[in-house]
């Protein structure tokens, strides 16, 4: 796990990349690589590599990166884990490749594996990454990004070349780099609490999208290509028993867990008490030599916002023995945490639970770990959401007895009466246009609530305009590579392509690298999509029965008394936090935020606190934030 960059020059002669250029922006991300940094630059400044390291899968100093390969052809910088490394580097020797510096580098297999098979090779990878080969021969530059989009790849072109990098923040050690805001990336971060791939806030920069890889030749030609997707080859298995399924889910678990155990330094488990980290708990501890070590938070006080789950989390250490540790959060480590929070999100990622993923990360680091479980993927499979159980009953109903010349009439009507802000209007909008109700499992503002918050500049800029524009080309996929379309395969779709890659893995990877921690997560295992994408609607939801088929599949691995209690999302108590010191702070922030600028109308913000609206506050005092640190 680590952090790349790199630059490539179109031709220019007025620019020719350094090493001090490539290592001012490789060690603004060194808390992604503390163990090690390296840099490789081409005789000819055209192309530069840079990469800081934190040793996960052989520490040795052979395994340093940049690395090439043995007949230096080839130049690569890794960001990332291949599970399965070890049986490639076995049928990669079989094929002839017997030269080797490193006993169990997976960074020099991806280089043997890209000598033999070129791009397709990525076809072979079980495991998660984000990184770049030059081939000095073919004068190309390659950009990967993983299937699911767990780690992160950003990059801009501009002036006669491309510069990459794990971190924005990087990008903007270039001198020549534009910062500007993307007032269409503004528009959709209202809905979606972060941009969709591939927008960033900045204007001028990108992010490659999961699944996909670029080529980039020295002449600046650009072509990219997705390599995979989640519905690629999935056929329906509806004919299989309600047992069949649990157990293929569980023995697909069990090996994702068990990839996910490769490391020369020891790793630890996430543990909230709820099923997916308690599954993750169980199957890591079962055959393990060692005590595993398990870290869980809470906060100081009880909230009505949210309801402590310490208790579960020690009953399930209990219950696998671990060495468990603890740690309590107060709204003090909020707001001292937040300069911090900014700096590592680069763009604001709206979610609170930022905060408590970064305290974990730390407590982990400071006992000892480099590496942990978490369980990020299994609600959006496995239909874990009470939200996604209304949104499915909504869209029946709708379908069903709501034709859509009278959800039209109904529009009308609610704006008469001065309701085009409620959840209504935006329900029968989105059924008059034959839209899905479902756009994300995060929806901070509807369409008219974005329109009331915007200034006037921005209104009438996007006016007729709506997020449906990010989530169209999702949905031209979905219908195109779906064997079912039922509202929940449309949700896991979905959330799998936009709020799992860009916010829930976004705030995994950039609060934990902020602590120098890696994370895996083995609910996303290609493998394992493949599996629940292939379960019917009716396999895997039934009225009251949200995960059904993991909860059976992990029946008698966990205690009843976690599978069976009610769901509670990982969460912070911004609405408790928000009527204390917070609000003063967000209050006072937002009204300096709109003296200074033109984004958002004063009236609304003003309206949102006087309502007291903490939660939808803090989506709009990220934005403030980051504005304030990265474009001010």
């Amino acid at each position: 796990m680590c952090g790349v960059v790199g630059t490539l020059t179109f031709g220019s002669e007025e620019f020719r990349v350094t090493t001090p250029y490539i290592n001012k922006m490789r060690d603004v991300m060194a808390h992604r690589g503390p163990d090690g940094a390296g840099t490789w630059v081409s005789e000819d400044g055209r192309i530069g590599l840079g990469h800081r390291r934190l040793s996960i899968i052989d520490l040795s100093e052979n395994a340093a990166q940049p690395m090439s390969s043995s007949d230096g052809r080839y130049w690569v910088s890794f960001n990332g884990e291949i599970y399965n490394h070890q049986e490639i580097r076995e049928e990669l020797i079989q094929l002839g490749h017997d030269k080797w510096k490193t006993d169990h580098s997976d960074t020099e297999v991806l280089v043997h594996a890209f000598r033999e098979w070129g791009i397709n090779c990525v076809n072979r990878f079980h495991g998660m990454f984000a990184f770049s080969i030059w081939d000095v021969e073919q004068k190309e530059l390659w950009l990967v990004r993983d299937r699911i989009g767990v780690k992160p790849l950003y990059y801009s072109i501009h002036n006669n070349r491309i510069v990459f990098a794990s971190e924005i923040k990087a990008l903007l050690e270039d001198h020549e780099q534009k910062r500007a805001v993307n007032e269409e990336a503004l528009y959709h971060y209202l809905s979606f609490l972060t941009t969709p791939a591939p927008m960033t806030l900045f204007e001028g920069i990108n992010k490659l999208p999961g699944g996909c890889y670029m080529r980039i030749k020295e002449t600046g030609d650009v072509f990219e290509h997705r390599y995979w997707d989640a519905f690629d080859g999935v056929a329906s298995k509806e004919d299989l028993s309600d047992e069949q399924a649990s157990d293929e889910v569980l023995s697909t678990l069990k090996e994702a867990v068990k990839l996910r155990k490769s490391s020369d330094v020891p790793i630890g488990i996430f543990l909230s008490g709820g099923v997916d980290s308690s599954a993750n708990a169980a199957l890591f501890s079962a055959g393990h030599q060692e005590k595993v070590k398990t870290f869980s938070v809470g906060y100081k006080g009880k909230y009505q916002s949210y309801k402590s789950e310490l208790p579960f989390a020690r009953e399930m250490a209990g219950f696998v023995n671990s060495e468990h540790h603890e740690i309590e959060l107060g709204i003090d480590d909020l707001l001292d945490f937040l300069p911090r929070m900014v700096e590592l999100q680069d763009e604001p990622i709206a979610d609170a639970v930022c905060v408590p993923v970064y305290y974990l990360a730390k407590l982990a680091r400071d006992n000892g770990v480099t590496v942990c479980q978490l369980g990020e993927g299994a609600d959006e499979l496995f239909c874990g959401y009470s939200t996604w159980e209304a949104s499915i009953k909504r869209q029946h109903s709708l379908n069903s007895f709501v034709p859509k010349f009278v959800a039209s009439l109904s529009i009308t009507a609610l704006e008469l009466t001065g309701r085009n802000n409620s959840s209504y209007h935006e329900w029968a909008r989105r059924h008059a246009k034959d839209q899905p109700q479902f756009w994300g499992g995060a929806e901070a503002f509807y369409e008219n609530s974005k329109r009331e918050l915007l200034s006037p500049r921005l209104r009438r800029k996007f006016e007729g305009f709506t997020s449906w524009e990010a989530l169209k080309p999702i949905h031209e996929r979905y219908l195109d590579k779906t064997f079912e379309k039922t509202p929940l395969s449309w949700m896991s779709y979905l959330d799998l392509n936009l709020r799992l890659p860009e916010l829930l893995l976004m705030r995994v990877d950039k609060m934990c690298m902020g602590s120098g921690l890696e994370a895996r997560v083995p609910f996303l295992d290609h493998n394992l999509v493949k599996l629940a994408l292939s379960m019917p609607q009716t396999m895997r939801y039934q009225e009251g029965g949200l995960k059904r088929v993991l909860k059976k599949s992990v029946r008698g691995i966990i205690p009843d008394t976690i599978i069976d209690r009610p769901k509670q999302g990982f969460g912070v108590p911004i609405a408790d936090w928000f009527h204390q010191e917070l609000g003063n702070e967000m209050n006072s922030t937002l009204r300096s935020f709109c003296a200074e600028t033109d984004f958002f109308d004063i009236n609304a913000i003003e309206k949102l606190i006087s309502l007291g609206q903490g939660t939808q506050l803090w989506f709009l005092y990220n934005f403030a934030l980051w504005w304030n640190r990265f474009i001010k």
